[in-house]
C-alpha cells in the first residue's frame, strides 16, 4: 500500500472543500485534496444552476401566457419542446461545471487524489484501499445526498431525486412532487409551467421556509391556485405500476383521492455524506445523524484537529455558506491549535418560485413576540408591482419593540431575491428601522413596498423619541 505523510488533508472537492484547500494554500501550508466522486460541485452539477435554467424556461413560457392581460395578442399556439428545453439545461449546466473543473485542473497533480477516503484512526486514513495517509489536520467536506423516504423506496426507476431531473432528455407528462420545500417548489412549479401535470405533497402543512402564519397561508393559497398542492396529505400510498405510479391519499376533510403519474420526484431533504467515513475512529462526539459536533464559528470538531464544512455538517446547506465554512475551516486548520471565529454572514434564504420567497435573519418562529413588532405590507396594491402584473405577495419585517433594531423578515412576493439582499445587508450592518427609513427609495419601484413595511414597524415602536419624522 502506498504511504503518504502530509500536514493537511481535505476530503471532498466541492464548494466547501475547494475553499478549504485554497485557504490552506494561501496560508502557505501543504495540503492534499481527496475526491471520491465526480468533480463539479452540487450547485453547478445538480443544484443551483441547472434548476435556475429550468425555471428560466418556465418563466419564458409563462410570460407569453400572460400577454393577453397586457392587451397583447398573438397568433398561433405556443408550444414547449421538451427535448430542446432539456438540451439547453444540460448544455449550460455542463458549461458551469466546466468552470469548476478548470479550477480543479489548476490544482497541482501532487495535491490531488481520487478515491473514497476512510478514517482508520485519529491521524490516519485510507483512500480506495490503496493509499494510506498520515496527517496532522483534516477538513471533512463530503457534501450531502438526496434522501428518499421509505414510502417511495420501492418505486424503481419511477422515483427520481432532483439530481436525476437534470439528466432527463425530455420533460415528463405528469409528476408527483413529494416535499413542498425549496427544491420541491422550484422544480414542481417549473415543470407545471412547462406543461407537466403536477401534484405536490407535503405533511404537516409547511410551505417552503416560511414560519410566519400569515405568509404561510398566503403562499399556500397562491400556489394552490396554480397547481394542486396538498400540503398536509394523509395516509399516502404509492404503488409502482408498469409505466406509472399510483398515488393515493386523504385530504384534511378525510376524502380519498387517487392519481396516476409518470414519475415521482423525492424532494424530501438531503443527508450528509458522513456514513462510511470511519468517523467512529476519531474519538469525536457525534450527533444522532452521525455528524461530528462542531463549532459553527470555527468549524472545529470538539477540541480536535478535525474540521467539518459545507453540507456535510448539516448546518446551512447553501453554496455561499459552504464557501464561507470551507474558508474558515481551511484557515483554522492552517493555524491549529490557535483557532479563531470566522465571519458568519447574516442568514439569507431565497426560493426562486413565483412569487419568490425570502427569509432574512430571525424568522417569525425565532421571535420573542413580547419584544418584537411586525411591520407589514401587501404587494397586491403596490404601484410598480401592479404595473408589471406581479402584484402578489406579503412582506413582514421584524424589529425590537424598545430599541428599534431590525431583526429579520419573511417575504413572498416580487423581487424577493433583491429585497432579501437589501435587508440582509441592513441586518449585518446592525441598522435600525429609523436608519433604514433615512435611506433613499426611488419612485416607482418595488422597494417602495419595503418602505411601507418599515413605516408600519416604525409606527408600532415604543421609543422615547419619534422616528417617524425621517419617513
Amino acid at each position: 500500500m502506498k504511504q503518504i505523510v502530509i500536514e493537511n488533508v481535505v476530503i471532498g472537492a466541492g464548494t466547501a472543500g475547494l475553499a478549504a484547500y485554497r485557504a490552506l494554500k494561501v496560508a502557505g501550508r501543504p495540503a492534499l485534496i481527496i475526491e471520491g466522486g465526480p468533480h463539479g460541485t452540487t450547485c453547478a452539477r445538480v443544484g443551483c444552476m441547472p434548476s435556475k435554467l429550468l425555471i428560466a424556461a418556465a418563466e419564458a413560457v409563462h410570460g407569453v401566457a400572460r400577454w393577453p392581460e397586457f392587451g397583447i395578442r398573438h397568433e398561433g399556439v405556443v408550444s414547449v419542446d421538451g427535448h430542446a428545453v432539456m438540451a439547453r439545461v444540460k448544455r449550460e449546466r455542463d458549461r458551469f461545471v466546466g468552470f469548476v473543473l478548470e479550477g480543479v485542473d489548476s490544482i497541482p497533480a501532487a495535491d490531488k487524489l481520487v478515491g473514497s477516503a476512510v478514517f482508520t484512526g485519529p491521524n490516519t486514513l485510507e483512500v480506495a484501499g490503496a493509499t494510506r495517509i498520515t496527517f496532522e489536520k483534516a477538513v471533512i467536506a463530503t457534501g450531502s445526498s438526496p434522501a428518499i423516504p421509505p414510502l417511495l423506496q420501492d418505486l424503481g426507476k419511477r422515483v427520481v431525486v432532483n439530481d436525476d431531473v437534470f439528466s432527463w432528455d425530455s420533460l415528463p407528462k405528469s409528476v408527483a412532487v413529494f416535499g413542498p420545500g425549496v427544491i420541491g417548489l422550484e422544480l414542481g412549479q417549473a415543470l407545471h409551467r412547462l406543461g407537466a401535470s403536477v401534484h405536490m405533497f407535503g405533511r404537516g402543512g409547511a410551505v417552503g421556509p416560511l414560519t410566519d402564519p400569515a405568509l404561510h397561508d398566503y403562499a399556500l393559497k397562491t400556489f394552490c391556485a396554480e397547481f394542486p398542492l396538498h400540503a398536509d396529505a394523509r395516509h399516502i400510498t404509492a404503488k409502482h405500476r408498469d409505466e406509472s405510479v399510483m398515488i393515493g391519499w386523504q385530504d384534511a376533510q378525510g376524502d380519498a383521492h387517487v392519481i396516476d403519474v409518470e414519475f415521482v420526484i423525492a424532494a424530501t431533504g438531503r443527508t450528509p455524506n458522513v456514513h462510511g467515513l470511519g468517523l467512529e475512529t476519531l474519538g469525536l462526539q457525534l450527533t444522532p445523524q452521525g455528524v461530528p459536533v462542531f463549532d459553527r464559528n470555527t468549524m472545529q470538531c470538539g477540541n480536535s484537529s478535525i474540521f467539518i464544512a459545507g453540507d456535510a455538517n448539516q448546518d446551512v446547506p447553501l453554496l455561499h455558506e459552504a464557501a464561507d465554512e470551507g474558508r474558515i475551516a481551511g484557515e483554522n486548520a492552517a493555524r491549529y491549535p490557535q483557532v479563531i471565529s470566522g465571519l458568519r454572514r447574516t442568514a439569507l434564504g431565497i426560493v426562486f418560485s413565483d412569487p419568490q420567497i425570502a427569509t432574512i435573519g430571525q424568522r417569525y418562529a425565532d421571535l420573542d413576540l413580547n419584544q418584537a413588532v411586525i411591520g407589514k405590507v401587501s404587494f397586491e396594491d403596490q404601484g410598480r408591482s401592479r404595473v408589471m402584473l406581479r402584484n402578489k405577495g406579503l412582506l413582514h419585517v421584524y424589529a425590537h419593540r424598545y430599541t428599534g433594531q431590525f431583526l429579520g423578515a419573511e417575504m413572498i412576493g416580487p423581487d424577493a431575491e433583491h429585497i432579501g439582499h437589501l435587508l440582509s445587508w441592513a441586518l449585518q450592518l446592525g441598522t435600525s428601522i429609523n436608519a433604514m427609513l433615512q435611506l433613499p427609495f426611488y419612485h416607482p419601484v418595488v422597494e417602495e413596498g419595503l418602505r411601507s413595511a418599515l413605516r408600519d414597524a416604525a409606527a408600532q415602536l415604543e421609543l422615547k423619541e419619534s422616528i417617524l419624522s425621517a419617513a
